[in-house]
């Protein structure tokens, strides 16, 4: 059809990478950003111009939003106030969802209307710096990327630990702790919506066009690890609950193994090799090694619990194998932090900041106290099977919206479109 066009990067390009995002929590995938489009000279054909100049208007305040404020939520800084009062990441969240609904007018009962837009959007992690598609759809695709990059970008300011006023290390609030929980299952909800819902809807040819920080491989990653780390944050509150038990606990560690598996799974064989796209499997695979940690942690606990030679043997084994995968989770934190765009992690803090200091300590004494009881033949030198939990957190259930009322008394002319 011809509806592809791909701008290779070029130096300017440049401008739009930041060398340097700050304190991470939460990866944030490189920011899209839509550029101006003239719906009139497409539309105006065919629509009536009070809805060719809505449709004007509400796209423009997100292209003005999002050019003004991208350094501000690609480089996450604590304060985001704008001049105005408000957050800027909540009005350019709601400017999307106004958006949203008469967007999807264009493809309302399969008009062809769908296809009379150009519809060009800038990127950070692909080869190509700008893709531009005659497709409504990829418009919707686009917005629900950005809505979710928004959240996460929420998520991770929540996330950032803040200098108490009692002089303590910094920390997290629980109350932030809780709404990042729901932060997170919002983002997961917009992404999946668009990998069932969205997706589907553009014709195979478009779909391979699609630039990589679209595909769908990334766009279930991004869904899988935000749901990976909402039960992150639900496992450091069990770990300051006194009514929270290990079988909890070793649940919730084993559930968040398995998020983060899946989000490799999804991630590994994509072409991310500049720049956010490496940054982005670098994360993944940090935070998949140290989700090992925590679940290898707690089972080793659990298997010390009995009164076997052979549970105490795998107990070690497991506590063993935490303290390795802790280690190892700590040099792909580095690697992480050193890829371009450079990054830091915030002070330490939850359930790293508990295994942190605990791992090392129980292993070791476990294993002495071990060692004298039997030889050192007998304990299992290869991790047990960690257990395998039905995953219990699911995104939220997002949905298109309807196509705005405005398009009810639209009467375009079909015989043109």
């Amino acid at each position: 059809m011809g509806c592809f066009v791909s701008t290779p990067q070029e130096t300017g390009g440049n401008r739009r990478r930041p060398g340097n995002i700050g304190e991470v929590s939460v990866f944030v995938p490189g920011l899209r950003i839509p550029k101006p489009v003239d719906f009139s000279l497409a539309l105006g054909d065919h629509l009536s111009k009070t809805l060719v100049e809505r449709l004007s208007a509400l796209r423009t305040r997100i292209v003005v939003m999002a050019g003004q404020e991208a350094p501000t939520i690609t480089r996450t800084r604590r304060k985001t106030a704008t001049q105005h009062g408000g957050s800027t990441l909540a009005d350019l969240l709601q400017a999307l969802e106004d958006y949203l609904p008469v967007l999807l007018g264009l493809v309302k009962d399969g008009s062809t209307l769908q296809h009379k837009v150009q519809f060009i959007w800038v990127n950070q992690e692909d080869d190509a710096e700008e893709t531009a598609m005659f497709s409504a759809w990829y418009e919707v695709l686009s917005v629900l990327h950005l809505m979710a990059t928004l959240s996460l970008s929420q998520a991770n300011l929540l996330l950032l630990p803040r200098t108490s006023l009692d002089g303590y290390s910094p920390k997290v609030s629980e109350e932030s702790r809780r709404s990042s929980v729901d932060v997170f299952l919002k983002a997961a909800g917009y992404l999946d919506c668009a990998v069932r819902n969205v997706l589907p809807q553009l014709p195979a040819e478009q779909r391979r066009n699609l630039p990589v920080d679209l595909a769908e491989g990334v766009l279930r990653a991004l869904c899988l690890q935000a749901l990976g780390q909402a039960v992150d944050i639900q496992l450091g509150l069990a770990i300051d609950s006194t009514k929270a038990t290990l079988a909890v606990k070793r649940r919730l560690a084993c559930e968040m193994v398995k998020y983060w598996q899946q989000a490799q799974d999804n991630i590994m064989n994509l072409p991310l090799a500049n720049g956010w796209g490496e940054k982005h499997r670098l994360f993944v695979k940090w935070k998949y090694i140290e989700a090992k940690a925590s679940a290898y942690y707690y089972h080793g606990l659990i298997l010390d619990e009995g009164n076997t030679e052979k549970s105490h043997g795998m107990a070690v084994a497991a506590l063993q194998a935490a303290d390795e995968y802790l280690k190892e989770s700590k040099k792909a934190c580095e690697a992480f932090n050193a890829a371009i765009p450079l990054s830091r992690n915030p002070p330490l803090w939850g359930t790293m900041k508990y295994l942190a200091e605990k791992i090392p300590k129980d292993t070791s004494s476990k294993v002495r106290i071990n060692r004298d009881l039997y030889s050192y033949e007998k304990i299992m030198e290869t991790a047990p099977t960690l257990p395998d939990f039905a995953l219990a957190l699911k995104p939220d259930e997002y949905q298109l919206p309807h196509v705005d009322a405005s398009w009810d008394d639209e009467t375009y002319r079909q015989g043109t479109v």
